[in-house]
């Protein structure tokens, strides 16, 4: 279905074969345990699983009192820009596979063709490339500029043979070119996802095949008596809050309920993103935005997470960041909501804006999950087994299984218990090929030195595992 599909068979040398002797293998989609046994890798795949395997020439790590996990996708990122700066952070938090969405398209192109071919070490990539906006487009240097219905099909139909794996829509798009969009990428069997336009509810979306919904736009809006009168309402900064309060005071558990039974119809995924939510609602705590992560990044994107930088924030009033963290609390009740009701939820951060760290984001967004009221299991599933359900690839990987591909990430604590053990990462193998902690910790170093060299930062030699 998608480009990237060509990727998964890559092979690597046999002299990057590897066994994981007596290793506990977690099962993303039981939750039990195998216990004790050898995972052997060769060509970049999984080839067998046993407690007596005869591991040849491999290289052997030793995986006593060690957890297994499928490597982790990060499914909502904006990094080719600074693709050969964030990869290594990617890789470093045990993220094997990105979906990128937003970006220019033959960078993003250049960028996977490089990790295919060996010219640069970086996780899987599927992307959408240019977005697919309204008449004046948030971010109009990546941005597809619609205003009629055949303007939205042609933007299918360039999106499509250019090369990107999906089409990514925006807030912006007029309904009718929205709906249009939806009928030809039907058509050209080509997936579209991204923001819910303003001007469209989250019901229509859902029936028009929209395939994953970002950041929950909208949903909360479709669980409103009210969702018909609030909807493409202009909202003032200063009535930020009062808006908000309307949406809670309209909410209707009956309309929300009959939203989510129409998720699980019709195979709508959700990325809530509450890394970015979570983040944008807290960028006026200084103490919130004093984290040691940030020596990692180069200056230019560090300074840009000052709101003062942003032209989003520049206006804000506290009210207004009442209002982001109200929202964002009613979000976290929406996502519970979804795992209770079967909506598919996949993990996904939003990197680079404010706070969103490459890499280590991911797992803000697994522990935030959890406060949801998922399960470390459901969690994880949504940085795993999710990812390859929503891109068919539930054949090839998502799970440590032989046969499968050889991303996967190994532990020291097993992530069933705690969710934050899924930071306690002792190795990642990315394509079969073994990075230990020490060539983990060497690569966290050189992005720290070469950010330093800008910034006026020093490498902490701070352990992300603590």
């Amino acid at each position: 279905m998608l480009a990237l599909a060509a990727a998964l068979a890559l092979a690597l040398p046999a002299s990057e074969s590897a066994a994981i002797q007596h290793v506990s293998v977690v099962n993303v989609e039981t939750g039990r345990i195998q216990k004790d046994v050898t995972v052997l890798l060769a060509d970049g795949s999984i080839v067998a699983i046993d407690k007596n395997v005869s591991v040849g020439p491999a290289k052997v790590v030793d995986g006593k009192g060690k957890f297994l996990i499928p490597g982790l996708w990060d499914m909502h990122v904006h990094c080719c820009n600074s693709g050969d700066h964030f990869f290594p952070l990617f890789l470093a938090n045990g993220v094997t596979g990105i979906r990128d969405m937003g970006g220019p398209l033959e960078d993003l192109k250049t960028c996977r063709s490089n990790v295919e071919s060996g010219i640069i070490l970086g996780p899987r990539m599927v992307f959408s490339g240019p977005i697919v906006d309204g008449p004046k487009p948030v971010w109009k240097d990546i941005s597809i500029a619609v205003i009629t219905p055949e303007e939205g099909r042609k933007a299918v139909e360039t999106v499509q043979r250019s090369g990107a794996d999906f089409v990514k829509v925006y807030s912006l798009l007029p309904r009718d070119a929205y709906f249009a969009i939806a009928i030809e990428a039907k058509k050209r069997h080509i997936v579209f996802a991204g923001h819910v336009p303003d001007l469209v509810t989250a019901s229509e979306a859902s029936d028009a095949g929209q395939k994953s919904f970002e950041h929950l736009l909208s949903v909360l809006r479709g669980c409103s008596a009210k969702e018909s009168d609030l909807r493409g309402k202009p909202v003032p900064a200063k009535t930020k809050l009062q808006v908000i309060h309307e949406v809670i005071d309209s909410y209707d558990a009956r309309k929300a309920n009959d939203l989510m039974a129409q998720f699980g119809r019709n195979g709508t995924w959700q990325c809530p993103t509450l890394t970015v939510l979570h983040s944008l609602a807290h960028l006026d705590d200084l103490a919130f935005r004093n984290d040691f992560r940030i020596v990692y990044l180069p200056p230019d994107i560090a300074a840009s997470w000052n709101p003062t930088n942003d032209f989003r924030f520049k206006a804000f009033t506290p009210d207004d960041w009442k209002a982001m963290r109200l929202a964002f609390a009613v979000d976290c009740k929406l996502v519970g909501m979804m795992s209770k009701s079967g909506v598919g939820l996949l993990a996904g951060t939003d990197t680079p804006n404010p706070y969103c760290f490459p890499g280590f984001g991911i797992h803000n967004e697994l522990a935030l999950l959890v406060q949801c009221g998922l399960t470390p299991l459901q969690a994880l599933q949504t940085a795993t087994i999710n990812p390859a359900h929503y891109f068919g690839w539930e054949k090839t990987m998502g799970t440590v299984e032989v046969g499968k591909v050889a991303d996967l990430v190994l532990l020291d604590a097993n992530p069933l218990d705690n969710i934050h053990n899924a930071e306690k990462i002792e190795a990642v193998f990315v394509r079969g090929r073994y990075l230990g902690r020490p060539e983990l910790d060497q690569m966290l170093r050189h992005k720290s030195e070469a950010a330093g060299e800008f910034s006026g930062h020093e490498y902490r030699g701070i352990d992300p595992r603590d």
